[in-house]
């Protein structure tokens, strides 16, 4: 069956910055970096294969209140996934579906685990029954699953519906798997904290309105009076009072910026016009490894006094530090393992299953019997020894199971 393509745009493009080439160059072997993509995924690769078998947190969390894992039917046949290749990079699936088989030994496991860009191309298509992702589904995806729940003419029209499973907290450090995003300015700024209000005015602009799932939502308009483009707008004195904010980010083709776009941005896709975007650059390491935007973007904040930029922990450097972050109820969040794993940070990112139901009918049972053992203790102590996601708290976990039912 073919499958339908989709196009990720969000709407607005920045120009790739690079940041001090010249310099990382002379370290080099390669002297002629590249964006070039299939330099990029061979250098991807190699860092991917480098980090798959380490852990990047030795906490154990308190997993007691996920309950163990029980069937409820006993399941065969064949489960199909498409989606995050990190679940098969890590061996995190692979721990899994030895655990489920225990219990289901005659089921079959049939998994395209390349890329989360392939998920909702083969839940469109009907190739796969569960798409696992390592970000949120982008509009474009949920467009083009609403418009295939539509074929057949009127009566099909949301007839189909996509559920939404949060099965992990992404990571804290770790570089290449999700990671929550931290805000970061230079290790000299005064300033130790922002609301999600604040950053909306640094990184946003005025706007119309801003999506709701796929609903635009006019009432999420404001006007150019809330933009923040000074430091002495946040309350900063003296020599910070009338210096310009230069906010630093990544080009619009990240999914990055999704994120941002949806929790700070309400939706609008509409950025500060001043933004400096970075892309990943190959050919700057001399062990073949990718040179992430993250690490260009810090390189440039570590040098500008005056800049702020979001990207993650593992790209933090010593000249720069990074905020805590609050909702504007007076409560401020630092950006620790702690406060991500426990979700109380605002901008943590996580980890989902997705898969297609028809409304009023039953889940189909290997599609539920297996996401109940992913959300079981078993599931979770799983993510836990693979010490790159972070566990679920089990308030989390049962809010998921109750979308199975």
């Amino acid at each position: 069956m073919k499958l339908s393509r989709i196009f990720l745009s969000i709407g607005l493009l920045f120009a790739v910055v690079p940041a001090e080439p010249a310099a990382a160059q002379e370290a080099a072997p390669n002297p002629a970096p590249t964006s070039d993509a299939a330099a990029l995924s061979k250098a991807r690769a190699a860092g991917t294969k480098q980090r798959k078998a380490k852990r990047f947190y030795e906490r154990s969390f308190d997993l007691s209140g996920i309950p163990s894992y029980r069937p409820q039917a006993r399941v065969h046949g064949t489960l199909r996934q498409w989606g995050n290749n990190y679940l098969a990079d890590s061996g995190l699936m692979q721990v899994w579906q030895d655990g489920f088989r225990k219990h289901h030994p005659k089921l079959r496991f049939e998994d395209n685990l390349y890329s989360s860009s392939v998920a909702f191309p083969g839940l469109i298509s009907g190739a796969a029954d569960l798409a696992p992702m390592g970000r949120q589904a982008l509009w474009d995806e949920l467009k083009g699953l609403e418009r295939e729940g539509a074929k057949g003419g009127d009566e099909g029209v949301g007839s189909v519906e996509i559920v939404e499973i949060v099965m992990a907290t992404g990571s804290y450090d770790v570089r290449g798997w999700t990671f929550a995003l931290g805000v970061f300015v230079h290790k000299d700024n005064p300033i130790t904290q922002l609301t999600i209000e604040q950053l909306d005015g640094i990184f946003g602009a005025q706007r119309d309105g801003g999506w709701n799932g796929l609903t635009w939502d006019a009432s999420l308009a404001r006007g150019p009076e809330k933009n923040i483009r000074t430091w002495g707008q946040l309350g900063l004195e003296g020599e910070w009072a009338d210096k310009p904010i230069q906010p630093y980010g990544y080009n619009m083709k990240y999914h990055f910026n999704d994120e941002i776009d949806k929790k700070v941005l309400k939706g609008s896709s509409k950025w500060n016009e001043s933004m400096r975007a970075y892309s990943n650059v190959a050919g700057l390491k001399a062990d073949g490894t990718l040179t992430a935007g993250g690490e260009l973007i810090m390189q440039a904040l570590s040098k500008d006094r005056y800049g702020i930029a979001y990207t993650g922990i593992p790209f933090l450097v010593p000249q720069t530090k990074a905020l805590a972050l609050g909702g504007g109820d007076g409560r401020f969040v630092p950006l620790t393992l702690e406060t991500v794993q426990d979700r109380s940070y605002p901008l943590i990112r996580d980890v989902y299953y997705y898969f297609k139901r028809e409304k009023g009918r039953p889940v189909d049972p290997k599609v539920r019997e297996f996401l109940r053992y992913v959300l079981s203790r078993e599931g979770q102590q799983a993510i836990q020894a693979d010490g790159k996601y972070l566990p679920l708290t089990a308030e989390v976990a049962r809010e998921q199971l109750r979308k199975l039912d």
